[in-house]
């Protein structure tokens, strides 16, 4: 699992058992090594899609100098519980130390070690949504582009077969696409998911010169759960699924609830041809 590491965190805090350790703060050392999927963040240098460590170690201060517990373990188990509450955090090891403990032998200090997961701790689960989408190619290596796209898409649970379709509007003599539909598990919010997919596009080399104009690589968001969105920014479920029998084609084989009834009898015919499986 990839780590956020923060290391020596340092907090002034009432905590142990004896009549002394109650009346007077102590310095503890607060040590973190935060289990969380960082391969989007690594693709889109976005903030979202990390974890803010700036705003673990402000709560987790926060916590600790307000807690007044008298165990280590106790206060540890807090921590863990607090960081756990981010999003995309699915594991957190605790290392708290306590810098002046009150021991008659000569130790520099005493420390407890925890580790917590999600599963385990109050944190919500990590919620993850459903989405369709529609991959296309008439540039290059087309089902190189469309591979390099399911790649970056990450947590792809199934998807059509390719269909070759002659193009629909946008200038002569372009060449055929290749179109599938795929279904991905994520946790990303619809707008930072649409950001991934223009993202995927821009990694493509998809330029946007002539409108349905020949294209390296499409990565259009066709569904995301049940939610409907209207927005300058996104409209979801896209507005032309059912008009497009390139797109109902393939997504009729992974969701075929989601296509409209009777649809290949009502869309006028266009000329589209099975290739078979994506082999990625």
């Amino acid at each position: 699992m990839d780590r956020i590491l923060i290391d020596d965190l340092r907090v002034l805090t009432v905590i142990g058992a004896l009549p002394h350790e109650r009346e007077i703060a102590q310095p503890l050392r607060i040590d973190l090594s935060i289990g969380v999927d960082l391969h989007e963040a690594g693709r889109s240098d976005e903030l979202a899609a990390t974890v803010h460590y700036g705003l673990v170690c402000e709560r987790v201060t926060e916590l600790a100098r307000d807690s007044k517990d008298i165990l280590l373990e106790r206060l540890a188990a807090k921590v863990a519980d607090v960081v756990l509450e981010f999003d995309l955090v699915d594991e957190v090891d605790v290392k708290i130390t306590k810098l002046r403990p009150p021991v008659a032998e000569d130790v520099q200090s005493t420390a407890v070690c925890i580790t917590r997961t999600r599963a385990e701790a109050a944190a919500p689960p990590l919620v993850s949504h459903t989405a369709y989408i529609a991959l296309g190619s008439n540039l290059g290596d087309r089902e190189g582009y469309l591979r390099f796209a399911v790649g970056e898409l990450g947590n792809v649970v199934s998807m059509s077969q390719v269909f070759e379709t002659a193009p629909v509007g946008g200038p002569d003599n372009q060449g055929a696409y290749l179109n599938m539909v795929v279904q991905i598990e994520t946790p990303l919010d619809p707008y930072a998911l649409i950001r991934r997919c223009q993202r995927i596009e821009a990694n493509a080399l998809r330029q946007r010169i002539v409108h349905w104009g020949p294209r390296t690589l499409d990565v259009d968001l066709l569904f995301y759960d049940d939610i409907h969105i209207t927005s300058q920014a996104l409209t979801v479920p896209h507005p032309r699924i059912f008009e497009r029998r390139f797109v109902l084609a393939p997504l009729s084989e992974i969701a075929p609830q989601l296509c409209p009834p009777d649809w290949d009898a009502t869309l006028p015919p266009s000329e589209i041809h099975t290739r078979g499986p994506l082999g990625v």
